[in-house]
């Protein structure tokens, strides 16, 4: 009997970690289908871009993407190949039959929240022999249509626990691309956690894309709040580390404050983004909050959990914002002392209010403030990695280095920590002291 061709696949996320969980699972859906992952598109014989609309000129990138892996679709064709090209995600619910009419190469077109159908949109792509696209919200719960079993993982894993948003900021397509805020049953997600677990999994980071407005249904039929859900997924033996992310600051609840101080599992590093310090912006933003309230919140954080690092997202050179909004941004920023952020330029997206606004600012205004405010960040990151010097902390080891013996791990923070770990193994975790820190990294060895 003739043994069955493995099928290749490439799939290249693009964005956020829900990105990167949802890519997973897509892989997950192709195994039983007799694909195999491959690094790079040249052999693939199915290719899927998981496109992520938050970043400038997201569509235009993917266009751009399109054009490359259509020359390499005509010539694999020419050796007797077939390539089905595939855009997921975001990009994919924006712009939806706009995609095929543009590039008449792409064969499957499906939002976020119809990747589960992904066997099914493959055979009607044979069925039809025409391109399919998929972008309507289903009614259907698409986790519940996910595999149960899941193959060897790493150490860590993303599990998405929360999707949508109903905040409708501004300058966000979040709401359109993603959909009105849902919550996954709390036993749907012990039950992906446990199977993670069973995949060799130790960390978990729980996502959403407004992660702390979580209220899935509980075991009893109660509602759950993240901090809940937080308590009920520390009690799974072997998952050393629970970490959640992003938050919205008016969803900070009294519960999840109180779990960050009483659960040890629960790691003590927040991403909680501000976006701006002017409370002129914020409102135009949309927020919901001003700059005083998320201080206060702040301040409430770390008297609770006075070892806590905060992160933080901003946007500069939002409609409108002057220099002393920014300024205001920056005032902020030195009263909070980052551990990390993520900073970027405002850009429009189409289809948000901000995006038609007559008072943008200049380009080469957003690039001059981007500038000062990255180094003020990038200050205090260094200023907090150098606080960690000759201290001792719990590292999870997660990979490899580049000597023999050594591997690399995460510190409670999230920083990469080398260290000589002869006689580990990846998966432990090992008490260390910080003997050295780099730009990037800190380095360390083994506390007796």
């Amino acid at each position: 009997m003739e043994k069955r061709r493995v099928k290749k696949v490439h799939i290249k996320s693009y964005g956020c970690q829900m990105n990167v969980y949802d890519s997973q699972r897509m892989g997950d859906l192709l195994g039983p289908l007799g694909y195999e992952a491959v690094a790079g598109p040249e052999e693939a014989d199915l290719i899927i871009l998981n496109t992520c609309h938050i970043r400038e000129k997201a569509a235009d990138k993917v266009y751009s993407e399109l054009g490359k892996l259509r020359l390499l679709k005509q010539e694999r064709a020419k050796q007797g190949g077939e390539t089905v090209i595939a855009v997921a995600g975001c990009v994919a619910q924006a712009e939806g039959e706009e995609i095929v009419r543009r590039e008449k190469s792409v064969d499957l077109v499906f939002g976020p929240q119809t990747y589960h159908r992904l066997p099914d949109l493959l055979k009607a792509r044979v069925a039809t022999g025409k391109a399919v696209v998929e972008t309507e919200f289903p009614a259907e719960d698409k986790f519940a249509h996910l595999a149960r079993t899941l193959p060897k993982r790493g150490v860590t894993a993303f599990l998405t626990v929360q999707e949508g948003c109903d905040k409708f900021c501004s300058f966000c397509v979040v709401p359109y691309t993603r959909g009105s805020e849902f919550s996954r049953p709390v036993t749907q997600i012990e039950a992906e956690a446990r199977a993670l677990v069973d995949a060799g999994v130790r960390e978990i980071t729980l996502l959403g894309q407004n992660v702390n407005a979580y209220h899935g249904a509980g075991p009893d039929g109660e509602i759950s709040s993240l901090a809940g859900l937080i308590t009920h997924l520390s009690r799974i033996d072997g998952i050393e580390r629970l970490r959640f992310t992003t938050s919205h600051p008016r969803d900070m609840s009294d519960d999840l404050i109180e779990a960050h101080a009483e659960n040890p599992k629960l790691m003590p590093y927040l991403h909680l983004p501000i976006q701006a310090g002017s409370d002129r912006v914020l409102k135009e933003m949309n927020r919901g909050h001003r700059a005083e309230e998320y201080l206060k919140l702040i301040a409430r954080i770390r008297k609770a959990r006075p070892d806590i690092a905060v992160s933080g997202d901003f946007i500069v050179g939002f409609p409108g914002e002057t220099e002393a909004d920014f300024e205001a941004t920056l005032a902020v920023t030195r009263e909070v002392r980052y551990a990390g952020a993520f900073s970027f330029k405002y850009s429009p997206r189409p289809g948000t209010p901000a995006a038609d606004r007559a008072d943008q600012v200049p380009e080469e205004v957003k690039s001059d403030r981007l500038a000062r405010l990255q180094a003020l960040l990038g200050t205090q990151q260094k200023d907090f990695n150098q606080a960690c010097l000759g201290r001792q902390m719990p590292v999870l080891l997660e990979k490899p280095g580049r000597h023999p013996g050594q591997l690399i791990g995460r510190s409670p923070y999230l920083q990469g920590v080398y260290l000589d770990a002869k006689g580990h193994a990846i998966g432990d975790m090992v008490n260390v002291t910080i003997d050295a820190v780099g730009s990037n990294a800190l380095s360390a060895h083994i506390h007796p």
